[in-house]
């Protein structure tokens, strides 16, 4: 994205966005959903959805489609009569199962973010935090906790972590923001601080740090990046 004379790439070319079909009862979950397409297009970012053009999830496929970015719908035959009502944007793909949706959506997406949602968005969001978990990505998971909407979900999983449920690190396979510039912004820097970490380990070992710093390889890398 640009600042002044700056041109900012963002390092996802796909974000999949999971969401409800419902609009919600506060204005600010579909202002929300509107701002989150807004800023992937300001950083050139495509959009990867559940293929609804009803509730929040034909609110961010609109805004996403309207400034010129590409739209990738994926929702299961079955569903298509209940979700898809009025005109839909961009490209919808039909499959065959529920199972098939969420692998489809995975496989096209460089890093997720769910909005408010009811009980397929959660499904959705705690199934790829596990596969993270689990080693099966590395893709960076956002939540936007739109007026408080999700913190209840962050206290039961502070909670999973203070009763030995979840190990303290595995709190941070997910990051988590009240808007939608934040959060994307933390999840471009999440990878980077991943590969950052990376680097440090590998340098340390492998690197006579008398000849150069990790700071000055940092700054280097920083220099690069921006």
């Amino acid at each position: 994205m640009e600042e002044g004379n700056k041109v900012m790439k963002s390092r996802f070319r796909r974000v999949c966005v999971f969401c409800g079909s419902s609009s919600g009862k506060r204005n600010s979950y579909q202002t929300a959903a509107v701002e989150l397409g807004e800023e992937l297009v300001a950083r050139k970012v495509n959009l990867v959805y559940g293929g609804g053009s009803v509730g929040l999830m034909g609110l961010v496929s609109e805004a996403v489609h309207k400034g010129g970015g590409h739209v990738l719908g994926i929702i299961p035959t079955t569903l298509m009569g209940k979700e898809i009502t009025g005109e839909t944007f961009g490209e919808v793909r039909a499959v065959a199962s529920m199972h098939q949706r969420k692998a489809e959506m995975a496989r096209h997406s460089d890093a997720f973010i769910a909005l408010p949602g009811g009980y397929g968005t959660l499904e959705e969001l705690l199934e790829v935090i596990a596969w993270a978990q689990l080693g099966i990505h590395s893709k960076p998971v956002g939540l936007l906790n739109v007026d408080g909407y999700y913190n209840f979900l962050l206290a039961f999983i502070d909670k999973a972590v203070d009763d030995g449920f979840i190990q303290p690190l595995q709190r941070h396979l997910f990051v988590a923001a009240t808007n939608a510039k934040d959060l994307v912004q933390k999840l471009e820097v999440a990878v980077v601080a991943d590969v950052l970490a990376y680097l440090k380990l590998s340098f340390r070992a492998t690197t006579d740090s008398s000849k150069c710093s990790f700071d000055q390889l940092l700054l280097l890398l920083m220099c690069w990046y921006t």
